[in-house]
């Protein structure tokens, strides 16, 4: 009963906000609030192998399937969301978020299949400064769900790449062309889940696909946390 009152106290003076519109939780919240959950913009793009996301990749790099579980829109809730995750040192909402997407993926064998999870990986100076790769959050939330692993030793990135914000598809895949290498794995591994953030171009993760081709993994599906149109 003590430590019950004791958690009320601390609540009502610190109260736990939602990660999405900055409103108090209240008991049976965690993360995100009830409206926000019901409101976020779902692409359902697991639902829709010809995807927005999907097309992006047609002609260019051969991949099973890419879907990412958020829109993305400048000003919107899922910025929020972003930004609290890469900046303010929340990489729990990484995680609840590969949760939460990973419920719906399970039942869809590209994804329940997979052998492993592949994170695009930052740069070790940016990894350093910020203390965690947010991609890497959301696939260990994805893990979870899906019970397989989040493998770190096979995609590096070997410098940093100049910024993408005003670079269209074609330079940004010039500006990150030479950015990714992959190593061998130990284990024969065919089948990956490939995990990357907000995805824009998708010039990233086609350096990345093309990386882990180059080692012999044939199934590659792409997963995002949001995709911006």
């Amino acid at each position: 009963m003590i430590a019950t009152y004791l958690k009320d106290f601390v609540q009502l003076i610190f109260p736990e906000l939602c990660h999405s519109c900055g409103n108090s939780l209240v008991d049976g919240e965690q993360h995100f609030c009830t409206t926000c959950l019901y409101e976020l913009p779902y692409t359902q793009f697991h639902l829709d192998a010809e995807n927005k996301l999907a097309k992006q990749f047609w002609g260019r790099v051969h991949v099973k399937s890419a879907v990412a579980f958020l829109y993305f829109t400048k000003g919107g809730k899922v910025q929020n969301i972003m930004h609290q995750l890469k900046y303010n040192k929340q990489p729990q909402i990484g995680v609840e978020l590969g949760r939460m997407y990973a419920k719906e993926l399970r039942n869809h064998d590209h994804y329940q299949k997979a052998e492993a999870i592949i994170t695009v990986p930052l740069h070790p100076e940016k990894l350093k400064k910020r203390g965690y790769n947010q991609s890497e959050q959301f696939a260990l939330g994805l893990a979870e769900v899906l019970e397989i692993p989040v493998l770190n030793d096979i995609l590096f990135r070997v410098k940093s790449a100049e910024s993408q914000t005003s670079k269209s598809r074609d330079q940004r895949f010039d500006n990150i062309e030479a950015v990714f290498e992959a190593k061998t794995p130990n284990s024969t591994l065919k089948k990956v889940i490939l995990v990357d953030d907000t995805i824009t171009t998708g010039a990233t993760l086609e350096i990345c696909a093309i990386a882990l081709q180059n080692i012999g993994i044939a199934e590659i599906n792409i997963v995002g946390i949001a995709f911006t149109e």
